[in-house]
């Protein structure tokens, strides 16, 4: 018994021997960042911050963009080496899947934050020829005419579906869903008025805005944006406690050394508050956040609490 506990105690120190040398040497080849398509939100993310942060690791980081749904992504960097040389840059999606069905992963116990890089706020956008100016006239509208309006939004559980969700439970409007393949179709289909409103991230509408073809009524931060300047609150305008704001992270392999996620975390934020970075990201539609490891964590668990009731609540589902 004596000898079996022994041999656990040198295996443990063997253990920790040898993350200790993988710590010290990391990096010592290219880091890979796995985010979404070509020209989402991750992608533009991960582009901005590569070439800084291979200055500063002395290592190539190379962005991969994996398109399809998140949830592939996230599997193939939770069951990674825990190195720090696979990455994950994604979204809310990832971490609020496993609330709509079996996504294959746990995203608290597979996922290690590394940081949360920014956050999005969304614009509510109508067609012009909607006779609203504030979201309460909306929400007035839309009680009169139940079911007769439609809102745009992309695949299930992208964060334009659950925004919306979130509005519909928090004011009991009837406002039917038309599920687009990507945010721009989404936004066209308002454009067109095919559809008549939208949630979508600043960067995807205030041009649109801009030159008359969408209506801005709020913005969705808890508290008003320089992203979106003269736009209220979707709480100040009508919905007392409304707040959704999209995360965008970064993410490594669950047990990945302490010391590699604190090496990356401090590159990371170094890039991103880079002032020419932070500026290229504020004229993208995107404010840096670049917290801790710790705070992204907190960050993560109170939308999980959140967005989760929503999703159970509503009863969304995978497609």
């Amino acid at each position: 018994m004596l000898k079996l506990s022994m041999q656990r105690i040198l295996a443990l120190a063997a253990l920790t021997a040898m993350s200790s040398v993988q710590s010290q040497s990391f990096p010592g080849k290219p880091v890979h960042i796995i985010t979404a398509e070509a020209g989402s939100g991750g992608d533009v993310t991960s582009r901005l911050i590569a070439p800084g942060l291979t200055a500063n690791l002395g290592q190539q980081v190379i962005v991969e963009n994996r398109g399809g749904h998140p949830v592939k992504s996230a599997g193939y960097v939770a069951k990674a080496t825990p190195d720090g040389y696979t990455l994950l840059l994604h979204g809310a999606t990832v971490w609020l899947m496993p609330f709509m069905g079996d996504a294959g992963y746990d995203p608290v116990r597979d996922l290690a934050p590394i940081t949360q890089v920014v956050s999005l706020p969304s614009v509510l956008v109508v067609n012009p020829a909607v006779p609203v100016s504030t979201v309460r006239e909306l929400i007035a509208l839309a009680k009169t005419k139940p079911g007769e309006l439609n809102y745009a939004s992309g695949p299930t559980g992208s964060f334009p579906h659950l925004t919306t969700e979130l509005f519909k439970a928090m004011t009991g409007v009837n406002i039917l869903r038309v599920p687009y393949q990507g945010t721009g179709a989404a936004v066209n289909s308002v454009i067109s008025g095919q559809d008549q409103i939208m949630f979508s991230a600043a960067l995807s509408v205030m041009g649109q805005v801009k030159s008359g073809r969408l209506k801005a009524l709020a913005v969705s931060s808890a508290q008003p944006s320089a992203l979106t300047p003269g736009l209220p609150t979707v709480a100040a305008a009508g919905v007392p406690g409304f707040e959704a704001v999209a995360t965008l992270g970064i993410f490594a392999p669950a047990k990945t050394p302490v010391a590699v996620i604190n090496r990356l975390y401090h590159d990371i934020v170094l890039v991103a508050n880079d002032p020419q970075i932070k500026e290229r990201f504020f004229a993208a539609g995107a404010d840096v956040v670049a917290g801790t490891p710790e705070q992204f964590a907190a960050t993560v668990k109170a939308e999980m609490e959140r967005m989760g009731k929503v999703i159970k609540d509503q009863n969304i589902r995978a497609e």
